[in-house]
């Protein structure tokens, strides 16, 4: 590869993680990290404590939470969401208080 090229290279990958680094810091990335908390914690609330689905507590989310994606591990009681890229979030059940995010 040419010198020229690996510039032009360079640029495009510092442009690409700028850009991203803007949008991850900027209102986007804190709207996908206020979305995820709240959802994965709705939902492993209406799991874990409803006895409900998984698919039936998507229903509880509120309009407009259709980019969070939501993961489930039975084992150990948790619910994760995330908004690819941007953020991601985890409830856990503990059987005695409830939901609650993880750190």
């Amino acid at each position: 590869m040419t010198a020229g090229k690996w510039g032009v290279l360079t640029t495009i990958l510092l442009v690409t993680g700028g850009a991203f680094a803007v949008l991850k810091a900027g209102p986007m990335g804190r709207q996908a990290e206020i979305a995820t908390g709240y959802a994965a914690r709705v939902v492993c609330a209406c799991r874990y404590v409803g006895n409900r689905s998984l698919n039936s507590c998507t229903t509880d989310l509120e309009p407009g939470m259709e980019i969070v994606r939501l993961s489930e591990d039975p084992a150990a009681k948790r619910i994760t969401a995330s908004v690819p890229l941007l953020a991601k979030r985890t409830a856990r059940f503990d059987g005695e208080f409830g939901c609650a995010l993880d750190g």
